[in-house]
């Protein structure tokens, strides 16, 4: 049992590290410019910032289960296969980018208005306010986002096995389930709470240094 489980916690860590990698970079784009073209941004554009947050609800309301089965076309153009452990990153970061996106949006237009005003009047420029005031001032946020995302990749990486990507998820449906070996969900139900308190509990600390 131990090689198997120990096989499957290294795939899930290796399938959620590089989704969250992936999606809270690709995510951070539509992120600022959603922040910009809003209307209390630097620069709004109704149409740009309502046809973009058309977008990411869109992808948002997909259900992780159709839309990993959907893509399927997508990630054997990506990786050159649907099935294994790489295969379920594609998936998974699509289904991050646009929930990523949301929180990071949200997160950047919580900034104090009077902040903006202030550096406005000192003279800073549009980039200097991007980068000095909304993103610096929104990192503990974000942050809290980010914790979130890692957690909610836990819970899809374990559907991803529907797909073959392999996972503690997989192990407990296959052999836990289907093959009634208690043990063996009992132990990944384990590990996988033991995940998410560690992660939480960095995340925590992490938000206490940086605020």
């Amino acid at each position: 049992m131990w090689p198997t489980i120990l096989n499957a916690t290294q795939q899930t860590i290796y399938m959620v590290f590089w989704s969250t990698l992936l999606s809270v970079i690709l995510g951070f784009i539509p992120a600022i410019i959603l922040t910009l073209t809003a209307p209390d941004g630097l620069h709004p554009n109704k149409g740009v910032y309502e046809v973009l947050s058309l977008i990411v609800n869109i992808f948002r309301s997909f259900p992780f289960i159709i839309l990993l089965v959907i893509i399927i076309p997508f990630t054997r153009m990506i990786v050159g296969k649907a099935i294994g452990t790489t295969a379920s990153i594609v998936p998974l970061t699509v289904s991050a980018i646009p929930y990523i996106a949301r929180v990071f949006e949200t997160s950047l237009r919580e900034t104090d208005p009077g902040v903006i005003e202030a550096a406005r009047s000192f003279g800073a420029s549009d980039w200097q306010i991007l980068f000095r005031v909304y993103i610096k001032e929104s990192i503990p946020r974000m942050l809290n986002g980010v914790i979130l995302l890692i957690i909610s990749l836990i819970g899809y990486s374990a559907m991803a096995g529907t797909v073959g990507g392999g996972g503690v998820g997989d192990v407990a449906i296959r052999f836990g389930y289907q093959q009634y070996k208690t043990e063996y969900l009992i132990v990944c139900s384990l590990i996988l709470i033991v995940f998410v308190q560690l992660i939480q509990m960095l995340g925590n600390y992490l938000y206490k240094k940086l605020s």
